[in-house]
């Protein structure tokens, strides 16, 4: 295969990456928005599968454009240096700390600290313990279990009707007592003071 046919197909696979790339983020920002949870799908996939198949898509575009830029690597540096005048030397030291700054800009959020803010002392110590772990798939009975907090207090707390399951879910739940898994763990970490 020719250098030049290589090149279009490596093309062609980057514009369909940034194809698919943008139609994965259109369709879990608008299509399937926070908090849409397992009750929305899409081809059988909810938001959360959805943003698996986005980190997958983004993981291999990248691959794509990292071979892109290697295809091209001579051109680039031919480009960068130029003719051999004054300010070569310049132009190649600013595409030098364009490309660096562009990679720092790309990787500080990756070794940024996580910051936890509106959050008490107590809330902290429930979520290093994994108390704030709850999720809308677990069952009151499960959530019994994982945290000690009784179902009884839980359903009083939670305006529940005293006949509901303790094999009820959460999320099912939530939705037909209008209530959140923000609400269910402030009980939690109420009854845990």
């Amino acid at each position: 295969m020719k250098g030049s046919h290589f090149n279009f197909i490596i093309d062609i696979a980057a514009f369909a990456g940034f194809v698919f790339l943008t139609t994965t983020g259109v369709l879990l920002r608008y299509l399937l928005p926070p908090g849409s949870g397992r009750f929305a799908t899409i081809w059988g996939l909810d938001r959360h599968q959805w943003g698996t198949v986005h980190f997958w898509v983004s993981v291999l575009f990248f691959g794509i454009l990292a071979l892109h830029l290697l295809l091209h690597w001579r051109w680039i540096i031919g480009f960068l240096k130029g003719r051999v005048k004054d300010g070569s030397v310049l132009r190649l030291g600013l595409g030098l700390v364009g490309a660096l700054t562009l990679i720092a800009f790309a990787a500080a959020p990756l070794i940024a600290p996580i910051e936890i803010s509106g959050i008490s002392g107590k809330q902290l110590h429930a979520l290093n313990n994994g108390i704030l772990t709850i999720r809308g798939n677990m069952t009151l009975m499960e959530l019994e279990q994982s945290t000690g907090v009784p179902v009884d207090y839980l359903l009083k707390r939670l305006h529940l009707p005293l006949a509901t399951s303790k094999n009820a879910k959460l999320g099912q739940l939530s939705k037909k007592y209008n209530f959140t898994i923000a609400d269910v763990r402030k009980v939690v970490i109420d009854y845990q003071e």
